[in-house]
């Protein structure tokens, strides 16, 4: 009886790698993040001396994945509405503080302006008192998240969390916007 043919590196991406890769964009945010994790799952497993060691290959890589997911996650510096912007004519970064505290050039600037400044308010209007408020104190007031903390007596943990749901909130419910915006 023949021995089973031994387990190689490029058998187990031909065989794993659609799946996988679609497994971890699914829990990622950007593409550029998932080929980040996929790559570290791949040197990982390029670093494993005999790879019939492993009793459940598939495991094995899921499992790397979603403690690379985590790891990613946790070096995260915390979500900031400001980082979303789209590109300017120019080639630079916009950011959308940018848009909404800049004078208007054109009708169609004061339009949108006018717009999105309608749109964020009445999405801040839906979020509940305490995030509402940490949001406009941070980002709009331009108060640190321990100023914030400081001053209301919770921890820090819970006002970054509340930010944190607030920003998820309100990307969910601008999500149009920003679509219009890019297509512009």
């Amino acid at each position: 009886m023949a021995d089973p043919p031994k387990r190689t590196i490029l058998s187990t991406v031909k065989q794993y790698g659609n799946r996988l890769s679609q497994f971890i964009r699914g829990r990622v945010r950007s593409s550029y993040d998932a080929d980040d994790v996929l790559q570290d799952v791949w040197y990982q497993l390029s670093k494993v001396v005999d790879l019939d060691t492993i009793e459940s290959m598939s495991g094995w890589l899921y499992q790397v994945a979603r403690n690379r997911i985590t790891d990613l996650y946790r070096r995260r510096p915390e979500e900031s509405f400001s980082d979303l912007a789209s590109d300017d004519e120019e080639g630079g970064l916009l950011g959308f503080r940018e848009i909404l505290l800049a004078d208007p050039q054109t009708p169609e600037d004061a339009y949108f302006k006018d717009l999105f400044w309608n749109e964020l308010m009445a999405a801040l209007d839906e979020l509940p008192d305490n995030q509402r408020t940490v949001f406009v104190q941070n980002e709009l007031e331009d108060r640190t998240l321990q100023a914030i903390a400081d001053q209301t007596g919770e921890s820090l943990k819970t006002i970054i969390s509340r930010k944190r749901y607030a920003v998820q909130h309100l990307r969910k419910r601008l999500q149009n916007l920003y679509n219009e915006l890019g297509s512009l």
